[in-house]
């Protein structure tokens, strides 16, 4: 490997994460030990699940699922989940799925996650709490379109195209990609992997559980899901928690460039924090000269690389270290041996240090497997609507947000192989129903990296009086158990638990 492949490998697993507040990926067979459940033949998790959940011990199970429903006596597919069982059964509500996001995350672990960070016990005690890979994730007959480090297409989001020259370029790349995602598909599931598809197998999850009704609480991608599940199924849909809301039911173009405002709003709060820290990192005694550093390094390296390591990189990783303030220090630590002219061993230390298991979002520390993750967020995303197909939109497209998000836009406006996906979509994308039960909560920090206060204000909109909008004066990616605002912690809890849903949109003040 080279010095600058070892920059970006280190630097595509902090990148990675894209939409999502994503476990690891791993494959396996599930343990042998089981018992009866109502459908599920529950047993011990895969040793690396069972790992990462300790001290938290799960069962494992699998639910058969048709691979498309449009032929639902065709091929079928087994999905892994995970429980955390309720262990008082006079509380015991009922079942609480769980998305972590992405399109691309790994939910196994994730009921573990959320208990070993401090999840109220309350909210253990009713409900059995499931974690799962999706179709086409981990060991859900997962997929793969052959993506490496190495290669041009090692990130979910875009690299940022300095000129209408970068947008040609990478759309030669996205257009080899979009075929080789179609060549490697020899088992027929890419077309199948969408949102609809996988509401439908929560629904077959629930049957198996032996459920009428299932509450729900999905981050980040997880709220589209749970979004579309809510509207599908409104009659079987218990309690909905739909945390940092990307605004509909699938991620779309206008969803994708909304990140470069996320990062607009939300680097205020990291260049306060680097000011005030001036005498030790260098970064600029002001937010406004910390915000001009930031331009002049990436400049510096749209123009000179360090070994591999570019503008485009500098400015991916600013994207995702800005997810939780736990990281700025971090953050402040590179653009500091960056600006004092750090050779590539410096930087490549310095990135491997930071890569997704430091993220404070829930992934652990064993990384995810790229190339499952970027081809399931793929799969989904241009399964579920339609993009533009002309180069021409997207050169558009960059240049007015490369003018109006400066730090971003030139990233998130750009061209993805969407553009060139080969899959006819089998169905149009999941509509809101804003007709059923109010029993949609949702949670959002006015200032989110990659899904902006926007999103929850528009679910808002479209659900009508279905929901209510809990806004957070905070910073970051997620909020209930993964920030730490008192208020909007009560809000869910109080609403999982109780069944108390605010009569009208609350405001949570910074805590």
């Amino acid at each position: 490997m080279t010095r600058g492949r070892g920059i970006r490998r280190s630097a595509a697993l902090a990148v990675a994460l894209g939409l999502g507040l994503s476990g690891s990926l791993v494959a396996g067979p599930a343990g042998a030990e089981e018992k009866e459940g109502p459908s599920v033949r529950w047993g011990t998790c895969p040793e690396d699940v069972a790992a990462e959940a300790a001290p938290v011990v799960l069962e494992c199970g699998t639910v058969p699922v048709p691979k498309d429903y449009a032929d639902p006596d065709g091929g079928r597919i087994e999905l892994m989940i995970s429980r955390l069982a309720s262990t008082d059964p006079d509380k015991r509500r009922g079942t609480l799925m769980l998305n972590p996001g992405g399109p691309g995350g790994s939910g196994l672990s994730q009921p573990a996650f959320l208990a070993n960070r401090g999840i109220p016990s309350e909210v253990l005690d009713t409900y059995d709490v499931i974690g799962m890979d999706t179709r086409g994730i981990g060991r859900s007959a997962p997929v793969a379109c052959g993506f490496t480090p190495e290669g041009p297409y090692f990130a979910n989001i875009p690299p940022y195209a300095v000129d209408d020259a970068a947008v040609t370029a990478r759309a030669k790349v996205v257009k080899k990609v979009a075929e080789q995602c179609a060549e490697r598909d020899k088992d027929g599931v890419l077309p199948h992997l969408t949102t609809a598809n996988t509401a439908r197998d929560l629904d077959r999850i629930r049957a198996a559980l032996g459920e009428e009704r299932t509450s729900f609480l999905g981050y980040s991608y997880g709220t589209a899901l749970g979004a579309a599940y809510a509207s599908m199924f409104p009659e079987r849909s218990d309690r909905i928690v739909l945390d940092s809301n990307i605004g509909d039911t699938h991620l779309d173009r206008d969803g994708m460039r909304r990140f470069a405002l996320g990062v607009e709003q939300t680097f205020p709060d990291f260049a306060r924090w680097a000011a005030a820290r001036h005498d030790s990192y260098g970064l600029g005694r002001t937010p406004a000269e910390v915000r001009r550093t930031y331009f002049t390094l990436a400049e510096r390296l749209d123009e000179k690389p360090v070994d591999g390591f570019d503008g485009g990189m500098l400015r991916q990783i600013t994207f995702s270290f800005l997810f939780k303030e736990v990281q700025y220090s971090k953050l402040a630590q590179l653009w500091q041996t960056m600006k004092s002219g750090g050779d590539a061993k410096d930087l490549r230390t310095l990135v491997a240090r930071s890569g997704p298991a430091d993220q404070g979002d829930g992934t652990a520390d064993t990384p995810p497997s790229l190339d499952n993750q970027l081809s399931v967020f793929l799969a989904v995303s241009c399964n579920d609507v339609k993009w533009p197909t002309s180069v021409d939109t997207y050169r558009k497209g960059v240049a007015e947000d490369r003018a109006r998000y400066p730090m971003f836009g030139g990233a998130a406006a750009n061209i993805l192989p969407c553009a060139f996906w080969p899959y006819a979509r089998a169905e149009k994308p999941v509509a809101i129903d804003d007709d059923g039960p109010r029993n949609i909560l949702l949670v959002q920090n006015l200032r989110d990296v990659p899904t902006p206060h926007v999103g929850g204000k528009l679910l808002r909109q479209k659900f009508a009086d279905r929901s209510r909008l809990v806004s957070v004066d905070d910073s970051g990616h997620g909020v209930y158990v993964y920030g730490d605002n008192p208020c909007a912690l009560n809000t869910t809890t109080r609403y999982l638990v109780d069944g108390k849903m605010p009569k009208m949109d609350a405001f949570c003040p910074a805590g």
